[in-house]
């Protein structure tokens, strides 16, 4: 396969206390969260040692995005297989890659679409109708495709070339991808389909055996609202004292709960001895949220401060794989593991990287570039390349003509200023003018050589699409299915395959004698 997979880390694996966290974090998961696991092939196995007894769990998550969303949601998956396989060595026990499919997300815009790459080479984007602006928050577990998703794959096909891997990825999508799935099923099931083979299995914490599992926990944090509210605004200030970031509002009465109301999805804010939800302003007390818990835990769920800590008290995780704002919040969440009483697990910045396919790397060592090189903006690289076409008589008039109007300029304002002062800014400002016309002009000139260089344009337009797609990196804009159309699924073994060589850095950390 003629693919190249360069890292971009985000940061190092940390230097963490790997086995003692792994004694404390062990604990047996309940039976009864077996239901709101999926796993599939060597997934199944995996799945059946986590409810053994003695195994622990390497953990990432993400909101659920059409057609499995962004390529950053892979790596985020592929990170925990990776990190799972180096702990289950050193640790001497079974450590299962688990990734928690966030269904209780109600952001419909980012869950609803996705961008791939044409067989044109241009960015191809595809998305479910609009939510309307005046329906509820729904969550992407109650939130169904419907029939819009089938037109959504055939557009699909039409833009993706006719390879000897098309049929195998068009049936993946389609066996999950249908009407009737919601954005969270289909999400899920599509992924423990695509990764099973390397042992990932996933969580759906919005299963109602999960949802009543959580649920106390949930209780105690509006139990201890006030003082939890009190204790992050505190952690905030400190974070931010020390120059850290604290990207999580906190301080302003909002509870750590959010619960499914009239409006969707909505934040429980502290009201008197009751909580009020932020939009809809339905007030429920302490005692009614309590019975809810028991009645219709689905209702109920943790917020991004909460969450991390509802997974480490449901599953034995020594560590949770995530990207750079989950990264920047896990300091924020410290006050809430100890006022629930919960022994946290290590946060791992995921592994990050960019695809290179043999069209875009010939590009690249054409004109001598590197990825980074596709990060200016278009036209600047454009011109930069260009610039080795000028005539040498325009570079050298150029040239002359600028250092000429600086000099004589200068020397008639020196002169100028010596007969009143105020003249001194008229002739800066007619230099500055000259001078811009003469940049003007050289730019005239570089446009119009990248107009006789149709080629180059249109290659490095292609190239930038590839690697910086809407001017993002390309982790975080194009998704999976393009690439296996291309490449069979032997493109996420051989993105494994980069992502276990990050993951041969845990070597290196260690809290042995």
């Amino acid at each position: 396969m003629n693919v190249e997979f360069l890292s971009t880390p985000i940061d190092a694996l940390p230097a963490a206390q790997w086995e003692s966290t792994a004694a404390r974090r062990s604990r047996p998961v309940p039976d009864t969260l077996r239901p709101a696991f999926a796993a599939t092939g060597a997934g199944a196995g995996r799945l059946d040692e986590l409810f053994a007894g003695d195994a622990l769990c390497v953990t990432t998550g993400q909101q659920p995005g059409l057609f499995l969303g962004p390529l950053y949601t892979i790596y985020k998956a592929l990170s925990a297989i990776a990190l799972a396989e180096r702990l289950q060595t050193r640790l001497a026990r079974p450590v299962v890659p688990v990734f928690w499919v966030a269904g209780d997300d109600h952001d419909f815009l980012e869950a609803a679409q996705t961008y791939q790459v044409a067989a044109a080479g241009e960015v191809l984007r595809l998305a479910l109708p609009d939510r309307a602006p005046e329906a509820p928050l729904t969550p992407m577990y109650r939130e169904p495709l419907g029939p819009a998703v089938l037109p959504l794959l055939e557009a699909l096909w039409q833009e993706l070339p006719d390879t000897e891997f098309r049929a195998d990825i068009a049936g993946w999508l389609a066996r999950h991808y249908t009407p009737e799935a919601t954005v969270a099923a289909a999400f899920g099931a599509a992924l423990a389909d695509l990764l099973g083979e390397f042992g990932l299995v996933v969580f759906h914490p919005t299963h109602r055996a999960a949802k009543a599992a959580m649920a106390p926990l949930l209780i105690r944090a509006l139990e201890h609202a006030a003082p939890l509210d009190k204790a992050l605004a505190r952690r905030s200030a400190a974070l931010q004292r020390d120059g850290a970031t604290a990207p999580v509002p906190v301080g302003d009465g909002a509870s750590l709960v959010m619960l499914e109301g009239t409006l969707g999805r909505d934040r429980l804010v502290m009201d008197d001895r009751a909580f009020h939800a932020r939009r809809s302003g339905e007030r429920h007390t302490l005692t009614e949220l309590s019975a809810l818990a028991r009645e219709a835990p689905e209702r109920l769920s943790p917020n991004v401060l909460l969450r991390p800590v509802v997974e480490a008290a449901l599953l034995p995780t020594v560590a949770y794989v995530g990207g750079p704002g989950e990264l920047a919040y896990f300091p924020q969440c410290t006050p809430v593991y100890e006022t629930l009483e919960v022994i946290p697990q290590i946060p791992v910045p995921r592994w990050s990287g960019r695809v290179v396919e043999a069209r875009t790397r010939k590009v690249l060592e054409k004109y001598d570039l590197t990825p980074d090189d596709l990060r200016l903006p278009e036209g600047q690289l454009e011109q930069r390349l260009v610039r080795g076409d000028v005539p040498a008589e325009a570079e050298a008039s150029l040239t002359a003509l600028r250092t000429a109007l600086e000099r004589e300029y200068d020397q008639l304002r020196d002169a100028a200023t010596g007969i009143d002062p105020t003249l001194r800014k008229p002739v800066e400002s007619t230099r500055n003018a000259a001078l811009a016309g003469v940049r003007d002009i050289e730019k005239r000139i570089l446009s119009h050589l990248k107009q006789r260089n149709e080629t180059l344009v249109q290659q490095v337009a292609r190239t930038r699409a590839a690697l910086f797609p809407l001017g993002k990196p390309q982790e975080r804009v194009l998704g999976v299915p393009a690439f296996l159309v291309r490449y069979g699924r032997g493109f996420v073994a051989a993105a494994l395959a980069a992502v276990r060589l990050w993951a041969a850095a845990l070597e290196a950390t260690s809290d042995r004698p």
